[in-house]
């Protein structure tokens, strides 16, 4: 069962006890019934391929009242500050042991949460389209899933995390996080004398795969949506600056690709006040390739950014995350 594993790992035994402690859940877990889930999963644009695996595993789940007592705990925790800016709780990824269910608990989680966080866009006013690209972004999580681990899942369930609690939004080709300034980087926007510092409200940008090319003139649109977004349905927040960090602001890209070129022309737009000090060659090789553990030899030359990435390393060079922003 799925409880008796997770009490075996300590780490997850401690994070049972501390949901436990906040006494017995107090929201209900409207999952879908089993004729009802497909259509559900589908809406989220989880692929279809997944589906009947997924329909047997919410049979598996509500016929273990542990695991259903569990999975209301976590939508109780969850929802109880809906919409408020760093305050998503993240269901943690669950060990190999637990099997196929437990590698889409996270994903029963959100489906279960599905009526809090359309409740809270109601409340803000946010157009539906908005909502349902918003939130099926789950079923791109799950295609990443696939297409690294061969079956249903989330790889991150923290990033899927900031969709359902109301933070993230898809707006165009890029996905926009209400935020707040760190230190470093408020205290760059600080000195560049704009209106805002340390612990302002900002806007964080994602850059999601499977979402086609990322044109200046998608990232124009999505830039022009997201002002008029935000001010309208979140007015009580001053968004002044966008932020990103990502390896695609590793300067070193510049060495490899040309100024024209959509990442150079995306790196263009940003102040790019910091750098990791410490190699993470597995984002850019996740990314690209779609497995962040595949041998550096291996890897195809098939478009320039599968030739940068690889051939850098190849050539005993690594890859860094960058940090920067830009006044909205």
């Amino acid at each position: 069962m799925l409880l008796k594993e997770l009490r075996a790992d300590a780490r997850l035994a401690e994070w049972l006890k501390d949901l436990e402690r906040e006494g017995p859940p107090r929201e209900a877990v409207p999952l879908p019934d089993a004729d009802e889930l497909p259509e559900v999963l589908l809406d989220l644009s989880v692929p279809h391929e997944h589906i009947n695996e997924l329909v047997a595993l919410r049979g598996q789940l509500a016929a273990d009242p542990e695991a259903m007592a569990l999975l209301a705990r976590c939508v109780t925790r969850f929802v109880r500050d809906m919409g408020e800016i760093g305050t998503a709780w993240e269901p943690p990824v669950l060990p190999a042991s637990t099997g196929a269910l437990g590698r889409c608990f996270p994903l029963f989680v959100f489906v279960a949460t599905l009526p809090y966080v359309r409740a809270h866009h109601r409340e803000r006013g946010i157009p539906e389209d908005v909502s349902r690209r918003t939130l099926a972004d789950l079923g791109r999580h799950v295609s990443v899933h696939h297409r690294r681990a061969g079956g249903p899942g989330l790889l991150f369930p923290w990033w899927t995390a900031l969709h359902f609690h109301g933070e993230l939004f898809q707006l165009g080709r890029l996905q926009f996080q209400r935020a707040v300034l760190g230190q470093r980087t408020g205290r760059a926007v600080v000195a560049a004398g704009l209106g805002a510092g340390p612990g302002d409200v900002c806007l964080s940008l994602h850059i999601t795969d499977f979402r086609g090319p990322l044109s200046p003139a998608a990232c124009d649109r999505s830039l022009t949506l997201a002002r008029a977004f935000f001010a309208r349905h979140y007015p009580e927040e001053r968004h002044e600056i966008a932020t990103c960090h990502s390896w695609l602001l590793d300067p070193q890209l510049k060495r490899y690709l040309p100024a024209e070129s959509n990442i150079i022309r995306f790196q263009d737009r940003f102040a790019v006040e910091s750098e990791e000090t410490g190699a993470d060659d597995g984002v850019p090789v996740g990314f690209v390739f779609g497995d962040p553990d595949l041998p550096v030899d291996t890897l195809p030359r098939r478009s320039s950014v599968e030739r940068a990435v690889g051939d850098h390393l190849r050539a005993g060079g690594h890859w860094y995350g960058g940090s920067g922003w830009f006044a909205l």
